[in-house]
């Protein structure tokens, strides 16, 4: 395990970073999706609506992050445990992810509690599937090839400083 935060260099167009999320993708990927007049919730399949203001892809190994920016291209950032970069840039040096207790946490993460659906937070339902959901007990989302959500930290090892905050799965 190895903490990596990095970049692309240059902004990428629609088609470059559709490829690139394909290549990313594995068995155990979810997305949440920004537009400016909603938000995607959790979900398990990109939508072919493209372009959004912002996403996020994860699962348990990193997190890829895009925005949007001038003349349809994204700014793109990796956040990962894993030694493979796919060509990004290294943002610094100093990256250690916390939790880092493999025998606490064997995910390298903290669970995630999701909203009870009568909670008015959002001004519409939040939308994940009641698999990720650690507080939902039932024999469906208890089998072990459904993960669960989670959330670890990067930070500089220099100063102890929280700079991002990744969701991702439990194994």
């Amino acid at each position: 395990m190895k903490p990596f935060v990095g970049y692309q260099e240059k902004p990428l167009s629609v088609p470059d970073l559709l490829r690139l999320i394909d290549k990313l993708k594995t068995e155990n990927t979810y997305y949440f999706l920004r537009w400016t007049n909603k938000v995607s919730g959790i979900i398990e399949n990109l939508p072919d609506k493209f372009p959004m203001l912002e996403g996020q892809m994860f699962n348990h190994q990193f997190e890829l992050r895009w925005k949007h920016k001038r003349q349809n291209t994204y700014e793109v950032l990796l956040l990962t445990i894993d030694d493979n970069h796919h060509g990004f840039t290294k943002l610094a040096e100093t990256w250690e992810i916390e939790p880092n207790d493999e025998k606490k946490f064997p995910s390298y993460a903290y669970p995630v509690h999701g909203y009870r659906p009568e909670e008015t937070r959002f001004p519409q339902k939040f939308i994940y599937a009641d698999s990720l959901d650690i507080r939902l007990i039932t024999e469906e989302s208890n089998k072990p090839n459904k993960p669960k959500l989670a959330q670890r930290y990067f930070l500089d090892k220099k100063t102890a400083t929280v700079h991002f905050v990744a969701l991702t799965v439990e194994k």
